[in-house]
């Protein structure tokens, strides 16, 4: 089979969540643990950092593999969705796996994956899990999927489990309110297996404390054990200057960091919190630390955080997709000098249109879209539904032209953001 033709069998007999959503979604490890045995738990050959979270487990998985990079170690990296790629998802040491590896895998393994019917999901983390054991990695950084408890991710024994945070998202699956969704979070945490969390939360903190406690974890929340400054910058779009405080010393440390998002300063306070609890397994240096910040992008290919596309006109985008993520980037947004703001917008088909959209500001010209995927809601209806919170514009059937529309109608001091979904930002970059 050729890459086109092993991704085709892939996506054809595979149900895959960032395409079908909820269907594709199995609510238990028994096809992982199938899987996993077939291949001889590889995943057991090299130690592994596990990261969950609402918001901010890409941009901390990506800061992490790339500390490690720069420290000299082998890192793998496992993350998910991909934008635009499917090799996106399995990299070791910022390289993404070869197309050949990924046709070797299909077909020296489709027996089983005829046999098992895993989800796309679950047969990717076993190919990562795999691949891992094959480059003889030193490290792998694994971010987990949905959820935390029954993710195909949760079958590792980490040295380090990471929850980034709490939010409102795949409620459907998780649960409705932000303690349920905590609870399928902390199924990530393991007996006596440290864990962090990234922000203190009020619905959220006792539940991580209590699991920690049943598992003999220790436990620490990063908020509480470093603060992050961003310096201020005249523009807010491009390179941020920070200042990083541990909070029991007072000891300080200035870096820069390529990510724009004022949101990113939760995932910084994370990140140097997990070096901090892991200086006994793997030495990292301070200098290391601020070079894998500073070159996460370069090193590991991280793209879709407060991406700028263009100067002229500013062209942003972000892969922020729920209710907290959006808050961040529309209030970065707002403060950022333009004469209009033009905003290219799409969801996918299984969004609380009404917990989202009245966040966006009402003067802003909008380009209602959808993605070229299964799951994305249709434009017209998106325009109907946005319509009622006093958001007006125009509704385009693909992402490209409402982007080239866009820009016909903006000013050189205009703004254009393009957001909503994942794969709608996957489109434009």
């Amino acid at each position: 089979m050729t890459y086109s033709e092993t991704l085709e069998f892939l996506f054809s007999q595979l149900p895959a969540y960032h395409r079908i959503g909820k269907a594709a979604y199995r609510s238990d490890l028994k096809n992982t643990i199938l899987l996993d045995n077939y291949f001889n738990n590889p995943h057991l050959r090299y130690p592994t950092i596990h990261v969950a979270g609402t918001n901010g487990k890409g941009s901390v998985s990506h800061m992490i593999a790339s500390v490690l990079q720069e420290a000299g170690f082998k890192t793998g990296l496992y993350t998910s969705p991909h934008l635009k790629d499917f090799r996106e998802r399995i990299k070791v040491n910022g390289q993404m796996i070869t197309e050949d590896d990924v046709i070797s895998f299909v077909t020296t393994h489709k027996n089983i994956i005829e046999s098992v019917k895993p989800s796309f999901f679950e047969m990717t983390v076993e190919m990562a899990f795999d691949y891992f054991a094959e480059c003889n990695v030193d490290v792998a950084v694994i971010e987990v999927g949905l959820g935390g408890r029954l993710d195909s991710t949760n079958i590792i024994t980490p040295v380090l489990s990471v929850i980034t945070n709490i939010g409102h998202d795949h409620m459907d699956l998780l649960g409705n309110t932000l303690e349920k969704i905590a609870f399928e979070k902390a199924g990530i945490i393991k007996k006596e297996i440290q864990i962090l969390v990234g922000e203190t939360q009020p619905e959220s903190e006792y539940i991580f404390i209590k699991k920690a406690k049943e598992c003999d974890s220790p436990i620490l929340f990063a908020d509480k054990t470093f603060s992050c400054y961003f310096k201020r910058n005249k523009d807010l779009i491009s390179e941020r200057n920070y200042l990083m405080t541990e909070l029991s010393t007072n000891h300080k440390f200035a870096g820069k960091t390529l990510l724009g998002g004022d949101y990113q300063s939760k995932n910084l306070q994370t990140v140097f919190t997990v070096f901090n609890m892991l200086k006994d397994i793997f030495y990292v240096s301070e200098k290391n630390i601020t070079e894998g910040i500073r070159k996460v992008v370069t090193n590991t290919g991280l793209h879709g955080r407060w991406q700028i596309l263009s100067t002229s006109p500013l062209t942003i985008c972000d892969t922020a997709h729920n209710r907290e993520g959006l808050e961040y980037v529309l209030k970065q947004i707002q403060r950022i000098p333009k004469s209009a703001l033009h905003i290219i917008l799409g969801f996918v088909n299984d969004k609380d249109l009404g917990s989202f959209l009245p966040l966006f500001p009402t003067e802003a010209l909008y380009y209602f879209t959808k993605a070229s995927v299964p799951r994305a809601l249709n434009e017209v209806i998106l325009k109907s539904e946005s319509g009622k919170y006093g958001l007006a514009g125009q509704s385009f059937t693909d992402v490209a032209t409402a982007l080239d529309c866009a820009r016909k109608n903006a000013k050189q001091s205009d703004l254009i953001f393009i957001g909503g979904s994942t794969f709608v930002v996957a489109e434009v970059i």
